[in-house]
Order: C-alpha cells, then sequence, then structure tokens
C-alpha cells in the first residue's frame, strides 16, 4: 500500500517551470551568415550625376515631332513616328577558317558602338558552302534608347561625311513598313577604328527600324534628323 501511494504522489506532482534563461535563449533569433544582413559600404565621395540626354533626342522632342505632327496631321501624339532601334550587322563568311576575323570584327563592332556584339551562328547546314549548324558566321548589336540617339549622332554628322565619293544616301531603300537599311563598304569610316590595327576591311549592313509603318513618314523622320539623302539638302540638326 506504501508504494502505491508513492507513485500516485509522483503522479500529481506538477513539472518544474523552465528557468527563464531558457526561455530567452529559444526567444533569440538564428544569427545570420557570414556576409548576410550586413550593410553594404557607403559609397565614398559626392554620389555620380546621372549621364546628360542625347543632343538628337532632345532635339527630335523638341522640333522634329511638332512637325511632322503638323505635315500628317497626326491627332495623337502616339501616332508620330520615331526611332525604335538601330541594328548593325557583319557577316564574316569566311569565320570558321579564320576566327581570328571574327574576334577583329566584334571587337571594331563594339568599339564603334559602345555595346557588346552578339556572335551569330548558322541555323541550318549547307552542304555546298561547308556550313553546318551552329558555326559562327558573324555579329550583330541592337541599339536602343540613349545609346540608339548616340550613335545616330555620330553617323549622321561624323561618320557619313567621311565616306568615299559620297553624293548622299539611296532613298530606295526603304522596306515598305518604315525601315531603313543601310549598306556600308568599309568599317574605316568611323573615327573609333584605329586604321593601323586593322586586319580586315569589311563592310556591314545598318537598319533603321522606326514606328511609322509608312515609308513615306520614315524617310521624313531620318530627313528631320540630319540624315542626307541623295538630291536633297540635309536639315541643320542645332
Amino acid at each position: 500500500m506504501a508504494d502505491t501511494k508513492e507513485k500516485h504522489e509522483k503522479q500529481e506532482k506538477q513539472p518544474k517551470p523552465e528557468k527563464e534563461g531558457k526561455q530567452e535563449k529559444k526567444a533569440k533569433a538564428p544569427k545570420p551568415g557570414k556576409g548576410e544582413g550586413a550593410p553594404p559600404p557607403a559609397p565614398e565621395g559626392p554620389p555620380a550625376e546621372p549621364a546628360p540626354r542625347a543632343r538628337l533626342l532632345e532635339y527630335y522632342e523638341r522640333n522634329v515631332r511638332p512637325r511632322l505632327q503638323q505635315q500628317f496631321g497626326y491627332g495623337n501624339v502616339h501616332q508620330i513616328p520615331r526611332m525604335l532601334k538601330i541594328v548593325l550587322n557583319v557577316g564574316m563568311g569566311d569565320a570558321p577558317k579564320n576566327p581570328k576575323s571574327l574576334e577583329a570584327a566584334t571587337a571594331e563592332l563594339g568599339a564603334i558602338t559602345g555595346q557588346k556584339a552578339v556572335v551569330n551562328r548558322a541555323k541550318k547546314a549547307i552542304a555546298n558552302y561547308n556550313l553546318r549548324a551552329g558555326m559562327p558566321i558573324g555579329c550583330s548589336v541592337t541599339l536602343r534608347g540613349q545609346r540608339m540617339y548616340e550613335f545616330l549622332d555620330r553617323f549622321i554628322s561624323v561618320a557619313v561625311p567621311r565616306m568615299r565619293d559620297f553624293r548622299g544616301l539611296p532613298t530606295k531603300s526603304f522596306d515598305g513598313r518604315g525601315n531603313y537599311t543601310l549598306g556600308i563598304k568599309e568599317q574605316m569610316i568611323f573615327p573609333e577604328i584605329d586604321y593601323d590595327k586593322v586586319e580586315q576591311i569589311h563592310g556591314m549592313d545598318i537598319t533603321f527600324v522606326t514606328t511609322a509603318g509608312r515609308d513615306d513618314a520614315a524617310q521624313a523622320l531620318l530627313r528631320e534628323l540630319g540624315m542626307p539623302f541623295r538630291g536633297e539638302s540635309p536639315v541643320a540638326v542645332g
């Protein structure tokens, strides 16, 4: 009987409360790992100023847009044509046999545009040209926004006047949808190219993509931006 009474007394005893120190330890958040939660170092010196807007972009918004709206009678501001992108493409047929020429063309295209060029690869295998799918065949760059207007400004004001026997750009190179494609025979017209470091002279195709949708509106846009077309006096961009 005494043993049974002792068992009942042990069962009736309540568990001891945990100490306050243990509860505080449980409530603590886990320590962050190395590099986690540490505030980034504050930059030294004054904050960097934003880059100035492209000169040609400001000229378009201030002068070209109202002229086009008045010329074509656009009722909505969003109907006014504008530049969408500029695509530069260099085709290197001997790239599989001479990979150094493709590397040089990629570096030159990056220097001209200020943007890294993308290597284009063949999508199909053509036995007559000893071409297999996936082989590099050229490089290209697509410019948009600020860099697009900066390149267009340099192309019109610096590169085009350096063309050999230049008599104006052709007006029959529109594709019917408001896009203009121009072929250049040599890359030496760009001042970013060093003549002494050129390994091979090659040309390129430059496509000016607009939102016009019509050739006459696209030509008017490029003309107002200063593009010197054949048989016309170019517009002075101020």
